[in-house]
Parts: C-alpha cells; structure tokens; sequence
C-alpha cells in the first residue's frame, strides 16, 4: 500500500485531483468557522506540498493564496468604508461620513465601525479565499493537458480554450519569478512601479510568442477538423445537451427550494442523462485520437472519493451543530472546532499518502 514513484504507466489522473478539491471547496462553503477554514486550507497546502512536482502550473499555489488573503483584505477594507447590515453594539472607532443624497438610502460612505461587522466581513472574506486556495490546489496538482485528454469528444474544443486559460496564468507567475530573479542578479531594484513597468514588456512578449508556438501546433495537429455526420443526428444532439442542462438547471433548483424537493431530483437524473447522450452524439463530430489515455485506478478512485467523503460528511455532520458551523457575531462569541466535521476534512489528508509521489520531490 506504500505509494509508489510516480511514472507515465501510473500517474493519477487528473479528474481524481479536481474531484478531490471540489470536495473541500463544497465543504468549506458549508461554513464560517474560520476554525473548520483554516484545517481545510490546511489539508490542502498539506496535499499540494507532499504530491506537487515542478511543472510551471504547480508554482502557481502561491499566487492563489495570496490571491485569497488580498480577497480578505479587500472584504475588511469594504466593510470599513461602506459599512455593513449587520448590527453591531462593540464601535471601535467612527469615521469621517460622506453624505449622500436621499435616493441613496441604505448606502453609507463611513460611520462608525464595530467589531461585529469587522468580525462577519472577516469570515466571510475567509471563506472566498478557501474556495480559491482549493482551486488553486487542483491547479497546481492536475496536469491541465492530460486533463483536456479526458474530456469527452463534444467538449473538446472548450476544453482547450479552458486549458490554454489555465496554463496562462502559472506561466505569467514563472515569467515574472523568473525576470525578477534576473534583475535581483544585475543588482536591480525589483520594486516600485518603474520596475514593474520593465518587468511587464517581456513578460507580454514572452506570452505572444507561445500563443504563437501554440496556435502553430494545433494547426499542425488539425485542430478543428469535425467529420461529416447526418443533420438529424446534429439535431437530436442539440435537443439532448440544451434540454439535458436545462434539465440540470432546474433539478438543481428544485432540490435547494423547499416547495420543489418532490421533482427535483427526477428531473435532477433526467437532464444528466439527456445531457450524457447528447455529449455522446456530439462526440461523433470530432475526429481525434487519444496517445496512451489515462487509466482511472484504485489511487485515482481513493482520492476522489476522499474528496467527495469530506463534502458529504461535512454536510451531515454540520447539520448536527448548525451553530458551530456558523459562529455568531451578534453578540459576539468565539468559535469552537467542531469535532465531527473536523474529523471529516481530515479525511482530505489521504491523498498525501495513496497518490504516486513525483520524481522532484524524492519523498520516500
């Protein structure tokens, strides 16, 4: 059961990493612990230090957490400035109010600022930056072309655009890291806006160039070519995915409304299904082949149900303790750790120890 070397033949796939991550960001939207927010962002830098390897898109953790604490920030700085509907009895200090015209009731421009409001915009600023840190984890741990390989045939020409999106932004950060690196060496400042500004052409130009050297592989590649199929089977592919996602669409709807808890989840499996088959149609379209695809094994199975169990777990073990899952700011009370749904995320850790460890990192 030892986690072997990670090789070509074993590699984890990529859907099992995504999976794994949705599964804590589902859990950590569950709630405003900042307790329970903190062991998920745990869990998950834990993860992604133990399996990342050295690619470009695995450097980028870093920028989406401090993408998450710039988001934090950015909520406190608001709540200060333009206040905020919760009450609060605790004034910490006022400041200078801008007044504003009557058809502008219920918005303020300073005023007064109380820890309530401080604390509320506070978990809820954690909140978005765990659901970032999470995505920014799959990112760092799924390799974004293998991912596009797994992706059914209708989709996959969205799935490239969607796949050059991701891999644009790891690549900035490694340009930037790496000019920066470079005039630190010739005893440049790398601060300040002048620099910035230096830094910013090469990093622009460096960006045109591989669009242009990938555009040319997939025009050397014959991206884009479809094959000849029948106009009723491209109809009854059109009927089957739009009313397969309006299907999901209201299902989705109807299981989170009380009244529609009756029909939403038939209707739920109904456009999922109708969604499959036209997904299956419209692959016909598209005229590729797969180089070796990529198995789903038992590694892959442990970690996306991982993943998957600390959703669910955390849903149910929550609904025991709706008040530990979110704190009260009014009045004001210090958080508690759950136990149940503590122990769940935990259950996000097993990754680190099933997934193939990379060749960079020489773990044992």
């Amino acid at each position: 059961m030892r986690a072997p070397e990670a090789n070509r033949s074993n590699a984890l796939h990529p859907g099992a990493w995504w999976l794994w991550a949705l599964g804590l960001a589902v859990a950590a939207s569950r709630t405003t612990n900042p307790l329970l927010l903190g062991l998920v962002v745990g869990v998950a830098g834990y993860v992604v230090a133990a399996r990342r390897t050295d690619a470009p898109w695995a450097r980028s953790y870093g920028a989406f957490v401090k993408l998450g604490l710039f988001v934090v920030a950015l909520r406190v700085v608001f709540s200060l400035l333009l206040g905020s509907p919760i009450p609060g009895f605790h004034v910490l200090f006022t400041l200078p109010e801008v007044p504003l015209p009557d058809w502008m009731q219920g918005i303020r421009i300073g005023g007064r600022v109380t820890a309530e409001q401080l604390v509320f915009a506070l978990y809820d600023g954690l909140k978005l930056a765990a659901l970032l840190i999470c995505v920014g984890a799959a990112n760092a741990l799924a390799n974004p072309a293998r991912l596009l390989k797994s992706l059914p045939g209708a989709l996959y020409e969205a799935g490239v655009a969607v796949v050059v999106a991701m891999t644009f932004a790891p690549n900035l950060v490694a340009d930037v890291v790496r000019l920066r690196t470079a005039r630190r060496l010739r005893g440049r400042p790398t601060g300040g806006v002048r620099a910035v500004l230096q830094i910013g052409l090469p990093v622009l130009e460096g960006a045109l160039e591989r669009s242009v050297a990938v555009a040319a592989s997939m025009d050397a590649r014959g991206y884009g070519r479809t094959a000849q199929v029948p106009p009723a089977v491209r109809r009854t592919t059109d009927v089957l995915t739009l009313g397969g996602l309006l299907g999901v669409c209201a299902g989705s709807y109807g299981l989170l409304a009380a009244q529609g808890a009756g029909y939403g989840l038939p209707l739920l499996v109904a456009g999922v299904l109708a969604a499959v088959g036209g997904l299956r149609l419209g692959g016909r379209r598209t005229v590729r082949t797969r180089y070796r695809p990529d198995r789903w094994g038992v590694r892959a199975w442990l970690v996306a149900g991982s993943g998957v169990a600390v959703a669910v777990l955390v849903i149910l073990t929550g609904a025991t303790v709706p008040g530990a899952m979110h704190p009260g700011v009014v009045p004001l009370e210090a958080p508690e750790l759950p136990v149940w749904p503590a122990a769940s995320v935990l259950l996000g850790l097993l990754p680190a120890f099933v997934a193939p460890v990379p060749k960079e990192s020489h773990r044992p």
